[in-house]
């Protein structure tokens, strides 16, 4: 193999490595997150900015999945360059924690 095919296979097998580009999804143009978001062309870049248009602003990144063509392996892989407001990175949704009973409260089964 010649040096040009190493180079060329080395750029190919470090191609997923490359990171997206923070972005904030409520405020950039379709163009932008094309550029930005990777595994989104400009097809979806315009479905996000058409869903945006249609709904108002996402409030989560897992909210992109609601777009047509974008899954949550999509959303995780962006999770960190995806940004709503003031530079602040997509947090990973969490489920809501069960409320704990106070000390000395009435147990709700009594009656």
């Amino acid at each position: 193999m010649s040096l040009r095919h190493l180079v060329f296979v080395a750029a190919l097998l470090a191609a997923p490595a490359f990171a997206s580009t923070a972005v904030n999804i409520n405020t950039a143009d379709a163009g932008t997150l094309a550029q930005s978001l990777d595994g989104v062309g400009l097809a979806k870049a315009q479905a996000i900015v058409a869903w945006r248009e249609a709904n108002g602003p996402f409030t989560s990144a897992d909210q992109l999945t609601e777009v047509k063509g974008i899954g949550p392996a999509l959303v995780d892989r962006n999770r960190d360059a995806i940004q709503f407001d003031a530079g602040k990175a997509a947090a990973k949704a969490r489920p809501a924690k069960a409320a704990k009973p106070r000390k000395g409260a009435p147990a709700d089964d009594e009656g």
